[in-house]
């Protein structure tokens, strides 16, 4: 049963070939297009205006989507948003990635392609400009995005794009071994850190 609630006459809209985890809160006047994910602790709360996720979306565990009332924001195409991140009141562009642990203030607007580092602060009413590197608190353009990076940054959200169909077809609550079997198989390695994509 997933945590998702009437508020005001408003149903959230989910497509069904996203996924939002039984263990997320999704409320009023939300929608989620296709193929987005949504982790356990999150929360998008639509209760004082409208949150739209546009395809591709994902939005990572135990982030907080909200906005002052009589606000809307949109998350466009691919937006990828990390783990613990606070969307306030704030529009983000197509192909962004928020990192985790960063809080983006109401009314700033974060342009395409634009990656914001981890534990950023962006202030209410910034503008970042599109393929933006942003750090800091308060939160900086540093430089600008290169093409290696927003390809990393897209080979990243393609697996959470992957995520919601995986989701689907094997996730499912069980009760838990009691120890190791010993042919339990091991995980491949694919995909790599910035650090390392860039070193290749």
């Amino acid at each position: 049963m997933n945590m998702i609630y009437e508020f005001k006459g408003y149903i959230p809209v989910v497509h069904e070939s996203s996924f939002v985890h039984p263990l997320a809160a999704v409320t009023g006047n939300v929608i989620i297009g296709k193929n987005c994910y949504i982790g356990p602790g999150a929360a998008i709360r639509g209760d004082w205006g409208e949150i739209i996720l546009e395809d591709g979306v994902n939005v990572q565990e135990n982030c907080t989507v909200h906005m002052f009332p009589g606000k809307s924001i949109v998350l466009k195409e691919s937006a990828h948003i990390g783990h613990g991140a606070i969307i306030h009141g704030a529009n983000i562009g197509r192909n962004v990635l928020v990192g985790m642990n960063t809080v983006i203030m109401d009314d700033a607007e974060i342009g395409d392609e634009s990656i914001i580092g981890a534990m950023a602060f962006v202030k209410a009413k910034t503008v970042i400009p599109n393929r933006s590197l942003v750090v800091g608190n308060p939160a900086k353009v540093i430089k600008q995005v290169s093409d290696e990076m927003i390809a990393w940054k897209t080979k990243g959200t393609q697996l959470y794009q992957q995520l919601p169909k995986d989701c689907h077809e094997t996730l499912h609550e069980v009760e838990p071994l009691r120890e190791v079997p010993k042919n339990r198989p091991t995980q491949e390695a694919f995909y790599d850190t910035l650090r390392d994509f860039m070193g290749k």
